[in-house]
């Protein structure tokens, strides 16, 4: 009986342990409902009202139709008295594209964005992911940080201009293409094949990539992207399953390799910018060289790591009537020939009855952008203007890409940057579920890329 007695008690307890944390919770996520938990005021201006429109379009890829979001672009630009031409590299895979001709050659300067997204099921979403709500200061909805913000920014400034009504120096050229997010090969790598008048001219292109962390309400660090890998993407075959899994556990010791393969001169660089933000690891990623020597390059966190190694990704293996397949990415440095990971990749998986099925697409090396240029310091005054408190310094994407590889292995100097303040929590909404962007931070995204563009255009002497 005083066992039973016991029992009884404890799952007492425990019910009402587990009753406290729902009660709780639910208190907390009413006190926000209900606006007991105030945010910023709201202030919906007509740059808010735009993006509204525009995250309502939906342009996700697959399918990638991104020709409605196309037609919206193109009709801000001609009801503003700009020529835009809607251009379709298949039916319903439109790029839009506008220029501002300048007094100078080859100093044009490129916005690039995209108009497509990725799928967004409704389902775990607090608000519809094509609705575009406003809730507690904060705009909900699939593109609202990647990268429609950032693209409606790009109009905004290329705009101003016009509205000038003065001959800039140097041309600008407004471009949002389609497919990026399934690898571009309809809408930047299409577009450099078919139209080079594009890029006729075209010394910088400033685009997504950058990175800003934001702690208490400041901005601290402003991280304008100089580079990125490049990726092979392949298919390898094998004629039983079981082959193909000693070709996958052959593989896994690459997914992360502890020692670095080449250190990048930019990337030494990177590190110490990042280094006064990541207080743990301070010491480590301030020298890199050194931490390497001391034998502690292993200590630091995977992400570092992979600026400094290529890597590979698998996906799952699959069977047919052929034997067994299996699809994997060469996340290679952007120096890397990608050809010698080929032939690297053959060799390495041919002792284990593996062929290289299809080469699925194959990026060119793509060069580290330099930071002493004079976009590079226009961008870092207008940063510090800005963001006053926030560092600036660079940043190097050690495994995600964007079309900016095309543009830099063609000689244009890219810079990716995120002119507004974003979140921890609202980055965990990109390529996932309630993706948002605050309205007000959003605001100062708007400022700060009108006065850089401007200024880079319209200014005589740089």
């Amino acid at each position: 009986m005083r066992r039973w007695a016991f029992l009884i008690v404890v799952m007492v307890l425990a019910i009402a342990a587990i009753a406290g944390v729902v009660i709780y919770s639910n208190r907390t996520q009413s006190e926000i409902d209900t606006q007991l938990y105030i945010p910023k005021p709201e202030h919906i201006t007509p740059e808010i009202q735009l993006l509204q429109k525009y995250v309502q379009i939906d342009t996700s890829n697959p399918p990638g139709k991104e020709l409605p979001g196309a037609r919206f672009l193109a009709n801000l630009l001609e009801q503003n008295g700009v020529k835009a031409e809607v251009i379709e590299s298949e039916p319903g895979r439109a790029n839009v594209y506008a220029r501002i001709s300048g007094k100078r050659r080859n100093e044009g300067l490129l916005l690039l964005n995209h108009i497509d997204v990725v799928p967004a099921d409704p389902k775990g979403w607090k608000r519809p992911p094509f609705a575009a709500d406003i809730y507690l200061n904060q705009l909900w909805g699939r593109g609202s940080l990647d990268m429609k913000s950032i693209g409606l920014c790009e109009l905004d400034a290329f705009l101003a201009v016009t509205r000038t009504h003065r001959t800039p120096e140097r041309d600008l050229v407004f471009l949002a293409v389609s497919d990026e997010e399934t690898g571009g090969k309809l809408g930047t790598a299409w577009l450099l094949a078919h139209r080079p008048d594009i890029f006729k001219g075209i010394r910088y292109a400033i685009n997504e990539g950058g990175v800003t962390e934001t702690k208490q309400e400041q901005l601290t660090y402003f991280g304008v992207e100089v580079g990125t890998k490049t990726s092979v993407r392949l298919r390898l075959r094998t004629p039983t399953r079981e082959e193909m899994q000693r070709v996958r556990l052959s593989l896994e010791p690459y997914l992360g390799p502890r020692d670095a393969d080449r250190i990048l001169p930019e990337v030494r660089e990177f590190l110490h910018d990042i280094a006064p933000q990541r207080v743990e690891i301070r010491s480590l990623l301030d020298d890199v060289d050194k931490t390497e020597a001391a034998g502690k390059f292993w200590l630091l966190p995977r992400g570092y790591k992979e600026l400094t190694q290529n890597v590979i990704w698998l996906s799952g293996i699959t069977t047919d009537d052929k034997g067994a397949a299996m699809e994997l990415n060469l996340y290679n440095l952007p120096d890397e020939d990608p050809d010698k990971r080929i032939a690297w990749l053959r060799t390495t998986v041919a002792p284990f009855g593996a062929t290289i099925d299809e080469v699925i697409s194959k990026d060119p090396p793509a060069p580290i952008t330099s930071t002493h240029t004079p976009l590079y310091a226009l961008i870092t005054r207008e940063a510090k203007r800005e963001y006053a408190d926030a560092a600036i310094g660079t940043e190097i994407l050690a495994a995600s890409q964007n079309d900016s590889r095309y543009l830099r292995n063609r000689g244009i100097s890219c810079y990716g940057i995120w002119p507004f303040e974003v979140d921890y929590f609202q980055t965990l909404g990109i390529h996932h579920t309630d993706e948002r962007i605050r309205i007000d931070w959003y605001m100062h995204g708007i400022a700060l890329t009108r006065r850089l563009v401007a200024a880079y255009v319209l200014e005589p002497n740089l």
